[in-house]
């Protein structure tokens, strides 16, 4: 299929800089169900709005110090350890960033125009929960998994109406039930996933419908897995020097 080349530009500017895709993939031995944390209970509160620049600045660089660290060898090799060690700093992806919240927004507005509001919808990599806020905002239900453990107690206090699990896609609670979901989601996962099309296959049994999003350096290595899918649906999304590409498609019933 040809791809769209219209772009979607996203409403604000945002700060220079290359984005860090969140997440993510999932712990195979199963899927541990997180409880809730207590009422005063908050996840790590961000620093951005109290900070001077100096201090900014300073934080930034010991995010991508720590980031560069954390994440040695795992791109497409279901390393949970490693993905895992990146929550020990709070908010590793910089999901509070006006580039991010831009992204969240844009996506939002692709889902919105090809499916109308969400019945149900599951997060594949949800990391602290930053992006679940938005898309609870176009869905009745959301349900969120991660591999990371740390991450899904952040989550689940961010956003404590959804539904937060620390598992993988395989490892799920909802075992072989089909169409669970109205639509799964996967936003800048699939490249960290070693088995690319398990996983697709694995989305297309969840939900009635799917919708990708990946960071174009990843093309080469997400988007052939993607061109077999029948009714498949592409568009860009750019802002800021950064795109994505975006996938829809929906499964027959």
């Amino acid at each position: 299929m040809r791809r769209r080349q219209r772009l979607v530009q996203f409403p604000a500017q945002a700060p220079q800089g290359i984005v860090r895709p969140a997440i993510r993939g999932g712990r195979r031995p199963g899927c541990r169900q997180t409880p809730r944390l207590r009422a005063g209970d908050r996840p790590e509160p961000s620093m951005a709005g109290a900070m001077n620049p100096l201090q900014a600045k300073l934080r930034k660089a010991v995010r991508r110090t720590w980031m560069k660290y954390a994440m040695r060898g795992v791109g497409g090799a279901d390393n949970y350890e490693r993905l895992d060690m990146a929550y020990r700093l709070g908010d590793p992806w910089n999901m509070e960033s006006r580039l991010e919240q831009s992204r969240f927004e844009a996506t939002n507005a692709l889902i919105e125009r090809a499916f109308g509001r969400v019945g149900s919808l599951l997060e594949v990599g949800c990391g602290e929960g930053h992006q679940t806020l938005a898309l609870r905002r176009i869905a009745d239900e959301v349900c969120g998994i991660d591999v990371s453990a740390t991450a899904v107690e952040r989550a689940q206090v961010r956003a404590p109406d959804a539904r937060f699990s620390a598992c993988d896609i395989h490892g799920q609670p909802w075992g072989d039930e089909r169409h669970r979901f109205d639509l799964v989601v996967a936003c800048e996962v699939l490249y960290y996933i070693k088995d690319i099309p398990a996983t697709i296959k694995r989305m297309n049994h969840l939900g009635r419908a799917c919708f990708v999003t990946f960071f174009a350096p990843a093309l080469v290595r997400v988007d052939p897995h993607l061109q077999g899918i029948e009714g498949l649906h592409k568009d860009w999304m750019q802002h800021d020097g950064q795109t994505w590409l975006v996938c829809w498609w929906r499964n027959p019933e």
